[in-house]
């Protein structure tokens, strides 16, 4: 459910909320309730109940008397106010408002309970529209002045009343503040009525609103309305490690979602020993270690061998603590281990019986490309022949004689060429050395260089 703010433009994209929460169908709003006794019809002779409840800025929300006015959820009414008039939405009405009544704890003749005056007009609605947009204004000149003043304290949000007289201003201090020259400078800046109200940390976090580490929206600015105390104790009952930062929720303080699972936690903590009975054992004594409450198993450690922890369940448990009242000792905690089963993975189960979903698939067929070069099918020819398993040779059969192996020498050297008549090699030795023809380069002798040093044979002859 949204209203025509929230509603998308003519390309399909999102406008979000352009009344920051105060439209007329309460969708946009934090704490917002569901009448869910409005179809009910009242009994003969009963008149409805005159009280509603009225909702402003946050979801702050306080109750007023109806006089003789038919209001509806999400109405825009104006009340009476400490001076002058305020602008709210009708939240509840009927009889729901009474049980809110009692659980907040007001009686129905309580001087608290002021009065609705009428109908909010178009008038009333603009001059409430534009107090709102000053409020951000009004909060950035106010931190201007406390840093000014040198106060400790921090000024979180600013709202103003329906007539745009009187402003409030929320903040939030450790320690207790002296703020009378503060309420003058700001007085006499804005021209208004002011008021100081201190809101704790968690109320900050609930009046700004955020996500929390669970990646939904803070409890404190949805739904939780009571505050309760939270202690380290919680966190220690769930065997959680007392870590600050993951512990500590927006505000700072422990967070609200730990007092949850609490009672369960200590329900179960009940039928379990204490933590600090000693087993006493033959090998020695064992202490606590730590335990899983939900699954009813502990792990203990011997004192003077602490490298090995032993699970024991409950019953095992118990029964080591009874044989040690009556004054027995327990042989070993290796004994009462290997009497705990091994858990059991659970799997699938084919309840249905039916197959695996592929069964209607057609098996892949790996897409082999064929070579029709005779080339490919000459090489894989070879290959074949290559790969073809030695016949083994029997006992007394003659070994094959292998065939001489052909070097690389006798591959390369060419037929002897034909010998040409003797008067055609006289014409060529006739010719002129150099002409047009390149003699080639003889290949060097490899020994030449060893022979160097070596005298020839013609000069010993004449030595």
């Amino acid at each position: 459910m949204s209203c025509n703010s929230c509603s998308t433009d003519k390309s399909g994209v999102p406008k979000g909320c352009k009344s920051n929460g105060n439209c007329a169908t309460g969708s946009c709003d934090k704490l917002t309730v569901f009448d869910w006794l409005s179809n009910m019809t009242l009994p003969n002779g009963q008149a409805p109940f005159n009280i509603v409840e009225v909702r402003f800025k946050n979801g702050r929300k306080h109750f007023f008397k109806n006089e003789n006015l038919q209001l509806c959820m999400g109405e825009v009414v104006a009340v009476e106010g400490n001076p002058g008039h305020d602008v709210g939405t009708v939240s509840l009405t009927g009889e729901l408002v009474r049980i809110q009544l009692k659980k907040k704890g007001f009686s129905i003749d309580s001087e608290e309970i002021k009065k609705v005056y009428r109908k909010a007009s178009q008038r009333d609605i603009e001059i409430w529209q534009n107090a709102r947009e000053k409020e951000i204004e009004t909060q950035r000149r106010g931190r201007e002045i406390l840093g000014r003043l040198g106060l400790k304290m921090k000024l979180s949000d600013v709202e103003y009343q329906g007539d745009g007289n009187k402003a409030t201003f929320y903040y939030t201090a450790d320690e207790r503040v002296d703020f009378r020259q503060l309420i003058r400078d700001l007085a006499s800046a804005f021209s208004i009525r002011v008021e100081m109200k201190q809101v704790g940390l968690r109320q900050e976090a609930a009046r700004l609103g955020g996500v929390g580490s669970c990646g939904r929206e803070l409890c404190c600015s949805t739904w939780l309305t009571d505050f309760r105390k939270v202690n380290t104790a919680a966190a220690r009952y769930q065997q959680l490690s007392l870590n600050p930062q993951k512990l500590a929720g927006q505000c700072g303080k422990l967070k609200c979602c730990l007092n949850f699972e609490l009672d369960s936690y200590l329900d179960a903590l009940r039928k379990f020993p204490k933590q600090d009975t000693i087993l006493k054992t033959e090998k020695g004594d064992a202490v606590f270690v730590k335990m899983d409450i939900f699954k009813e198993e502990f792990w203990y450690t011997y004192k003077n061998d602490s490298f090995k922890w032993y699970k024991l369940d409950l019953e095992q448990l118990k029964e080591i603590i009874e044989m040690n009242k009556g004054g027995e000792v327990v042989s070993s905690l290796e004994d009462y281990e290997l009497e705990i089963a091994p858990e059991v993975k659970v799997d699938f189960e084919n309840v249905v019986g039916q197959d695996s979903l592929t069964r209607f698939d057609k098996p892949k067929t790996k897409n082999r490309r064929r070579n029709r070069n005779s080339n490919s099918q000459n090489q894989v020819k070879t290959i074949q022949q290559k790969s073809r398993p030695k016949k083994k040779r029997t006992q007394g059969q003659p070994k094959p004689q292998s065939q001489p192996k052909t070097t690389n020498q006798q591959k390369r050297k060419r037929p002897p060429r034909p010998q040409k008549p003797k008067g055609q090699a006289l014409q060529k030795q006739q010719q002129p050395k150099n002409q047009g023809q390149v003699k080639p380069q003889k290949p060097q002798n490899k020994n030449k260089n060893r022979n160097r040093n070596k005298p020839n044979s013609s000069e010993q002859k004449d030595a």
